[in-house]
């Protein structure tokens, strides 16, 4: 599930990416909403797209590798080195984030995701009219 889930993210397929998603589903990015305007929880299916929606359409995934990929129950926890492109400013990054997933019913029913909200901030500040 969570490597699907990664595929159709990096491929930007939005909806091969919700089909991952229970209708209740929970997304979170964790930190200052101040630092970037998609920090924060997002609840059900339709907010949870809108915002992963927002997220493709300014990203572009260009290399994944996962450092750690622990699974507990119903529970995993990702750990991964990203390369990213800010399609906007055509800027592209290396981070690492480490992704906290909970399932229901053989879908994603909680994600929450821990990146360096410092460097979205850095390169999106310039897009967005932000310092």
């Amino acid at each position: 599930m969570v490597t699907q889930a990664y595929d159709a993210r990096g491929k930007g397929h939005i909806n091969s990416l919700m089909d991952a998603f229970a209708p209740d589903a929970s997304f979170e990015l964790v930190g200052d909403k101040e630092a970037f305007h998609l920090t924060g929880a997002f609840e059900g299916h339709a907010n949870v797209r809108q915002a992963l929606e927002e997220f493709i359409k300014a990203f572009e995934f260009i290399d994944r590798k996962i450092t750690s990929f622990l699974v507990d129950g119903d529970r995993a926890a990702v750990h991964s080195t990203i390369t990213v492109r800010f399609i906007p400013r055509d800027l592209t990054v290396t981070t690492k984030v480490v992704d906290l997933f909970r399932f229901e019913n053989g879908k994603i029913a909680e994600l929450v995701e821990f990146g360096d909200t410092a460097l979205l901030k850095q390169i999106t500040s310039a897009q967005l009219g932000r310092q």
